[in-house]
């Protein structure tokens, strides 16, 4: 084999071998849905587990669905026994108002994403652009339970939400955006 075939193949077997690394990496697990029939109150979060990693996190989206509830009321979710300083709180992540057929979709705000789960701020560069400053190490990894709580009548719902730390490729996502000044490390 002459060194141009060789190198052209290596180069290809890299570029194939990378490709299939982000192809993974890129798979998530099955949307979970409602059970439609029961009635009452259940909550579902999709995806049911996140990671870490600074732009991945950021850029997933987190939504917790119920369904059970009163027409017209409001939720509240929140994670619960999560250690913060070196003790266990609940934190509120998301609300939403249920509709008339008694289920509600509640998306976690990037800026609870940010704060919450990275432990992390939001600032701008010199570009006026949004960067997140990290500022400290993000919540530790485990499984919580989430619980919606309705405003105006007792009904509630837990689901698990697992929180898993950043995976290789989110590792270089992140260096990659230190590298561009979209992560700031404090």
């Amino acid at each position: 084999m002459r060194k141009r075939d060789l190198k052209r193949f290596l180069t290809t077997t890299c570029f194939l071998v990378l490709s299939g690394i982000f192809l993974i990496s890129g798979c998530s697990e099955p949307t979970k849905s409602l059970n439609q029939e029961i009635n009452y109150p259940q909550l579902i979060v999709n995806p049911g587990t996140v990671r870490l990693g600074v732009a991945k996190l950021k850029a997933t989206r987190i939504v917790f669905s119920g369904s059970g509830f009163e027409s017209g009321d409001s939720v509240f979710i929140k994670l619960l026994n999560v250690p913060v300083n070196e003790k266990k709180v609940d934190l509120p992540i998301a609300s939403a108002d249920i509709e008339k057929d008694g289920t509600f979709n509640a998306e976690v705000a990037t800026l609870t994403k940010v704060t919450d789960f990275l432990r992390a701020k939001i600032g701008s560069n010199e570009k006026m652009e949004n960067i997140i400053i990290i500022t400290g190490p993000p919540m530790p990894v485990g499984t919580y339970r989430a619980r919606a709580m309705s405003m105006l009548s007792d009904r509630e719902a837990e689901c698990i939400l697992k929180v898993k730390g950043p995976s290789l490729i989110d590792r270089i996502k992140d260096w990659i955006g230190v590298k561009l000044g979209k992560i700031v490390k404090k």
